[in-house]
């Protein structure tokens, strides 16, 4: 542990700190923590929030894109005001708003190659709040070649699904053995080419905050295998992806 909470910080989280499964050890994990957000929109703007709000020392916050008319509908990290502006920077004045004593960096360039795995390597845990296969397969590859847990989330009409990725435990699959990419191409995820509905943003990218604070901080037991939910129905659905051993990103070398 590195600095220890003051007064202020004590009552900030107090409402966190008094869960047994957190407590002052477990929050202080947080606060000396180092979550990276891929993504800046519906995903990445609960997931924001509420990381900065929940006690994170340290965000990265990544989108080259920004601000569109279109994005308001879902994307509550940013406000009218903010058309034209980096969704970035935006994202990183909300969730200074809520707690200005966390340390929230920007990339505003598309995080990729060296870049990408320098952002990976300093993180405790990774976000994935994109919307493209091309930049999950990149942000898996360079979680798995760091070692760093990766929460990925995906939203689409009323549809919603969450996996976390844990490099540290042996049997654990990667993004790739979920969904292989040959045949995947750069096939786009977007709302705009699908519609979305509002709220399911806000439902997956908190999920997907859940289970990043669950990482950091130590409390309870991370998600496993793949969970999906069906907002016609409200339904939630789950299932086992085991290590795919052919997997041309996570396989295990077997001439080893």
């Amino acid at each position: 542990m590195s600095v220890t909470m003051n007064d202020e910080e004590l009552l900030r989280y107090s409402r966190q700190i008094m869960l047994e499964q957190v407590d002052i050890a477990g929050q202080q994990r947080l606060l000396d923590g180092h979550a990276l957000v891929v993504g800046a929109g519906g995903l990445g703007s609960p997931v924001a929030l509420y990381l900065a709000a929940a006690g994170f020392g340290r965000l990265t916050i990544a989108d080259a894109d920004v601000v569109e008319l279109s994005n308001l509908q879902r994307q509550i990290a940013h406000g009218t005001d903010d058309l034209g502006r980096l969704k970035a920077e935006s994202a990183r004045q909300a969730a200074l708003g809520l707690n200005p004593g966390c340390r929230i960096e920007t990339v505003t360039a598309h995080l990729e190659g060296e870049a990408l795995a320098t952002a990976v390597a300093t993180a405790d845990v990774v976000l994935d709040c994109t919307d493209r296969f091309s930049s999950r397969y990149a942000v898996n590859a360079a979680c798995r070649e760091a070692g760093v847990p990766l929460v990925s989330g995906a939203a689409i009409r009323f549809s919603g699904q969450l996996a976390v990725f844990e490099p540290r435990d042996a049997e654990s699959p990667c993004y790739a053995c979920l969904y292989p990419p040959d045949g995947a191409g750069d096939e786009v995820l977007s709302c705009a080419e699908s519609g979305v509905v509002a709220p399911l943003v806000g439902l997956i990218g908190s999920f997907q905050a859940l289970e990043a604070i669950k990482l950091v901080s130590g409390a309870g037991r991370v998600h496993q295998g793949l969970s999906t939910f069906d907002g016609l129905t409200g339904r939630w659905r789950h299932f086992r992806v085991p290590r795919d051993p052919g997997c041309p990103v996570c396989a295990r070398d077997e001439t080893a």
